[in-house]
């Protein structure tokens, strides 16, 4: 019986350690994960107060629903580097996904360039990744035929970068755009195409701007993608 009680005891133990590892108690060694959801939950509050300024072009506009990291999202930079979200830490980004084999991601180029070279800064970027698994030749003579001048050439041919976000539950097809604070989390995502340097589109952006400013005020400044 001593034995029976014995084994039962040590089983007990196992499951309280597994138990306490799974669900993240103080002392664990998942304080770092802990203050990761932290930061992307105040990421999620600063997507809720867009609410008022989605429509007309960026309607389809859905702010963040649950704290989503991503800052490991890699990409080839324009000097043909590996780069992450994570390099681009203490500004807004606006992450598009396009291709050149999508008519819609086509249209939407210019308005992208337009937008970045209206309110592009050390606090805010336009981050294209095109998704051509060809390699970057055709993008790159793309953006040149439509005179693209404020925008780099940054590409994934692997098409990670895509697949990772449909896993997460972000992309459904192309383009898709995603909102990310300067921590590398998830303010709100679009699919489709939008007129992003119209009226509706900067005054969702400036807002953004300015309900964020407080989740990464100490967040470092990074430079923009090499290319830009």
């Amino acid at each position: 019986m001593k034995r029976t009680y014995l084994a039962f005891g040590t089983f007990a133990v196992i499951v309280l350690g597994f138990g306490l590892a799974l669900y993240g108690i103080p002392g664990n060694g998942n304080d770092a994960a802990g203050e990761l959801g932290a930061n992307c939950q105040a990421a999620v509050e600063a997507g809720a107060r867009l609410d008022p300024v989605i429509g007309g072009e960026v309607a389809a506009f859905i702010p963040a629903s649950r704290p989503q990291d991503l800052s490991a999202l890699t990409f080839t930079g324009a000097d043909g580097s590996e780069q992450s979200l994570a390099d681009l830490s203490g500004r807004l980004k606006l992450v598009n996904l396009w291709a050149t084999w999508c008519a819609p991601c086509r249209e939407e180029m210019p308005a992208l360039d337009a937008l970045e070279g209206d309110l592009g800064s050390d606090d805010f970027s336009v981050v294209p990744i095109n998704i051509d698994t060809s390699g970057p030749e055709r993008p790159r003579q793309f953006l040149d035929e439509i005179g693209v001048e404020h925008l780099p050439l940054l590409t994934d041919k692997s098409m990670d970068i895509f697949n990772k976000m449909k896993a997460m539950g972000l992309a459904v097809g192309l383009p898709v755009t995603a909102l990310v604070d300067g921590n590398g989390c998830l303010v709100g995502h679009m699919n489709g195409p939008a007129e992003w340097n119209s009226d509706d589109g900067t005054q969702l952006i400036k807002a953004a701007l300015d309900g964020t400013a407080q989740t990464t005020r100490d967040a470092p400044s990074a430079a923009a993608p090499a290319g830009s």
